[in-house]
Order: C-alpha cells, then structure tokens, then sequence
C-alpha cells in the first residue's frame, strides 16, 4: 500500500469511526428516553413492518451503489445513471408498499398497520435522492464530511421523537422519527456535496454496471429477506411485545457490531478496491483489517454479552428484562458480523459477485432451516440459532476467500485465535466477579473496570501485534 493511500485509510477509518460511534452514541442515548416512554409492544408495531421496508430499500439500489464504488473509471454519466435508477425504483417500490398495506395488515390481524407502512413507505423515496451523493463521498473516503451530517440528524430526529412519545402518540414517534432524520439527512447531503445531475440516463453504463450489480442486488435481497425473517416470525409466532423485546436485545447487541462493521465496510471495499490486481498486497492488507476488527469486536460483544442483565436493567427499566436474557446469547452471534461482511467485500472486490451471490443462497438455506426448526422451541432457541448460523457463515465465507487468495478458515481463525480465546476468557472473568455482588449499579461498573483490564493487560502480553496496531492508529490521530 503507497504511503498516500495508507494515510487516507487511516483519515477514513479514523472519521468513519468518528461518524459511527457518535451517531450510535446519540441513538443509544435516544433509546434510553424512548424506551421508558414507549412500551415493547410500540417498538414491535414498526418492527413489524421492518421486513417490507427493508426489502423495497434494497431494490432502490439494485447493487448498483457497489458497482459504481467498484468502477475505477467512473463518469458523470455512470453516476447520473444510478441517480435516477435509484430515484425510478424508490417511486415503484412506494407504490408496491401502498398498494400492499392492506394485506399486511391483515396478516398481522392488526388494522392500525396498514397506514403507518403507508406512511414509513414515503423515508424510501426521500432517501433515494442522497444514496449517490453519499456514495461519492464514501468513494473519496471523505467521512470528515459525513461526520457532522450525521450528527445534526440525529440529534435534530431523536429530539423530535423523544417530544412525540412524551406527547403519548406511542409508535408514531418512531415512525415521525424516521421520517424526519430521512428529511434532514437528504437535505444536508445536498448541501454538503458538489456533485449536481443533469438529465442523462446512458444505457451502456447502466448495461456495464448491471452485470455485477445485479448479483449483488440477489444477494443483498437474500441477506435482507433473511435478516428480517426473525422479526416477522416472532411477530407472528409469539407476539409485539415478544418481538419488541427482540428488537430491543438485537438492537443493543448490534450497536457495537454493526458499527465497527461498517467503519470497516465503508473503507476497506474502496480501498481493497484499489488493489484488485495485486494478490499479494490485498492479502496482505486483507488480513491487517480482519485482525483489527477482531481485537475490537471481540471484547465488546462479550463485556456485552457479560453485563447484559445490568445494563438493561438499569438502562431502560425491568420491564425489558426479557431483553437481558435474549442479549446475552445473541451477542455470541453478532461477535461474528464483522468477519463475515470482511469476507464478503474481499468476493466484491475480485468481482466475484457470482461467488457472493452462492455464498449467501448456501447460508440463508441453512439459517431459514435453523430458524424454523427452533420456532416451536421458544423464542431462547431462535437466539441460540443465530449463534449457530453465524459460525456456519464464517466457515461458508472463508471457503472461497481461501480459494481466492489463500486466506481460507484455518489461515483466518489462526490470526484471530488469540483475541477470541483473550475476550471469551474476560467474558467468564467478569461473570465470575458479578456473581459475587449484589448490587447492579456495583456490577455494570465493576464488570466493566475489570473487563477492560484483564483484556489490555492480557493482550499486551500475548497479543502484542494487534495491540501495538491499534496504539499505533491512536497516536498518528492525535
């Protein structure tokens, strides 16, 4: 990696981490107020409707945001291409969600359903008007810019919301608060962002950039049936307050994983990008990533996974106990997101979306089979599955990045073995300490002082490399 690429993957991890942790930071503090207003039968209501939203979101794209990121030689006519693709389908797409609303709710015998997904449906359209504009800035790993875009939506929709759950319109605070953040963020990326279309659609681009984008559009319209297939059954199968427990235990075990991993995404996919024709330089760079993400993650997860009984407790109050017990067990699961969409953007970026597209197909089979076969073992059992499903993933995932460039699953769990054998161990030392104490004010701080020393201390003995890395990032920034 030439040293001026090294110090804008450093910039972008550093503003990319910047953007991530604040705005999560800001949505977790938001959650603390709503979830005491609202109830989890309000947060299950939009859960429910999560399913439809997400799939249509995917369409808005179709895979085509990956292939221009992908495409070195990019013009303004690829660009106004995907522009008014994405604004073409989002209009479709809306259309689809009116017209299906009835149905929806009429399947989960709910009524009030049929016109919040109505009203949920307009964020896609408003959202598709930034998704290039973002892309640009993402390609430039320009996150200094994103940075403050995202703080100011945050803080200006979570305020709106917090004053409509105090004003008691239950899930339509968190319906106004999607609506709204979608309303800011589109407005600002505009007015941040130089890059302006002309009427110009180009059939040649749009066939270039389809072949690979359309495997990815399968591949993400798997993933996302998928990732939301949990809601939908739970909602189904047990009941909204059920799944707006789910939700709550899912959200919090994702606000760490699904952070970092998209730090991660959103810098290794452009930079690996620019490595595509050098084996050794991207595995290389490959395997520096993984690790890193790993010595991060991990011990996250588990000082989560550890703490979850005081942390939701004290947080958001005893009716969401049952969220504790859920949070515990997903945590082992989601430990393991990053490394797999690492993996994934290695397959993208050697323009093996075929390979994506198999990979996913394989996995979601076995994880609807996991999934289904649990449903009449409790809600407990379908947690258990993603743990389950998630390793299988790794090891599916692995296969072909082994095939690729010689980073097959043993290669990878050598370099990742010390942390995960370090963090897993700290996850039994802080449960170990916190079944002595009584007091859960004394657990969350105690198991959170001891955690974090047993894993620098542990680490700078035994896991000096991956130590030294992240001091090294810490000192270029400051």
């Amino acid at each position: 990696m030439d040293e001026q690429l090294k110090q804008q993957t450093k910039k972008g991890v550093f503003w990319s981490a910047m953007q991530r942790f604040s705005t999560q930071g800001l949505q977790f503090i938001t959650t603390l107020f709503l979830a005491r207003l609202l109830t989890p039968a309000d947060y299950g209501v939009v859960s429910m409707l999560g399913v439809f939203i997400a799939i249509c979101s995917v369409f808005i794209d179709g895979g085509f945001i990956n292939a221009l990121t992908r495409k070195q030689d990019r013009t303004h006519a690829d660009i106004c291409t995907v522009f008014f693709f994405n604004i073409g389908v989002a209009a479709l797409a809306y259309c689809l969600l009116f017209a299906i609303a009835p149905l929806v709710a009429a399947f989960y015998n709910m009524p009030e359903l049929r016109v919040v997904l109505r009203v949920l449906g307009i964020a896609m359209i408003i959202n598709s008007f930034a998704s290039v504009q973002v892309t640009l800035l993402t390609i430039n790993l320009d996150f200094k810019t994103q940075t403050p875009i995202a703080i100011v939506t945050i803080v200006i929709s979570a305020t709106v919301a917090i004053i409509c759950a105090w004003m008691g319109l239950s899930y339509w605070a968190l319906v106004i608060q999607n609506i709204v953040y979608c309303i800011v963020n589109t407005s600002l990326y505009w007015h941040f962002s130089k890059w302006r279309p002309t009427l110009v659609f180009s059939r040649k681009s749009f066939n270039e950039m389809f072949g690979f984008g359309s495997k990815i559009l399968a591949t993400q319209f798997i993933d996302t049936i998928y990732s939301n297939l949990y809601s939908l059954v739970i909602g189904k199968a047990f009941s909204a307050s059920a799944l707006g427990s789910y939700d709550r235990a899912n959200s919090y075990a994702n606000f760490p994983s699904n952070s970092l991993t998209g730090v991660m995404q959103r810098v290794t996919y452009p930079v690996l990008c620019r490595m595509q024709g050098n084996d050794g330089e991207l595995a290389w760079t490959y395997r520096k990533f993984l690790k890193l993400s790993a010595f991060v993650i991990f011990p996250l997860m588990m000082g989560l996974s550890a703490l979850a009984y005081p942390f939701i407790i004290l947080i958001i109050g005893y009716k969401w106990t049952a969220s504790a017990a859920m949070l515990q067990v997903i945590c082992f699961g989601l430990m393991w997101f990053p490394i797999n969409s690492i993996n994934l953007n290695l397959l993208m970026v050697k323009g093996r979306s075929d390979l994506t597209l198999r990979v996913e197909v394989i996995k979601k089979i076995i994880g609807v089979l996991l999934l289904f076969g649990c449903v009449p073992l409790g809600i407990m059992a379908l947690c258990y599955s993603v743990i389950v499903a998630s390793v299988l993933a790794v090891v599916i995932n692995t296969y072909y990045t082994g095939k690729l460039i010689g980073l097959g699953f043993f290669k990878q769990m050598k370099d990742l073995l010390p942390t995960f054998a370090i963090s897993v161990s700290m996850w039994g030392v802080i449960l170990l300490v916190n079944s002595h104490i009584a007091s859960l004010p004394v657990q969350m701080g105690t198991g959170f002082v001891v955690g974090a020393v047993y894993y620098i201390g542990v680490s700078y003995l035994f896991n000096r490399e991956e130590f030294n890395s992240v001091l090294s990032l810490m000192r270029n920034k400051r």
